[in-house]
């Protein structure tokens, strides 16, 4: 097949409140795009998925947590990769900070790094950020 008639690679785009219901719409979101993907050649491999919704529930909490503004969620898959994009309105990049062991915070950009493929965090034109990850789902 040549790119020219390929079929379009599947994607999602959604506009999340900062408020408290933002992650848990991002990470249904992420079930629902996942769900019933895929083709032959690069089927969605069932724990992919849910590190995907845990890495899109972490950064989107972050986006909402660390920010005053509204952020979005975009999904895009392709070759068995799957690239999350997660934009708010901060220009402040995440850190790495000590976990700490009483369950109080401090794991999620460590997952988030351990997981991806490849990690960027790229400013966006109006002074926030775009957090970009690309990870293996295919099976």
């Amino acid at each position: 097949m040549t790119p020219s008639n390929r079929p379009p690679q599947p994607q999602r785009h959604l506009d999340l409140p900062s408020d408290v219901r933002a992650a848990g719409r991002a990470r249904d979101e992420t079930y629902r795009f996942l769900h019933g993907i895929g083709d032959r050649e690069h089927p969605v491999h069932p724990a992919a998925v849910d590190a995907a919704a845990l890495i899109v529930t972490e950064l989107v909490t972050n986006a909402v947590r660390h920010t005053d503004g509204l952020c979005s969620l975009d999904l895009a898959l392709h070759e068995g990769l799957l690239d999350i994009d997660v934009t708010d309105t901060s220009s402040v990049p995440p850190v790495t900070r000590l976990p700490h062991l009483n369950g109080s915070g401090g794991w999620g950009w460590i997952l988030v790094r351990h997981i991806a493929h490849d990690v960027d965090v790229v400013p966006t034109s109006t002074g926030g950020k775009r957090i970009h990850v690309s990870m293996a789902v295919a099976g």
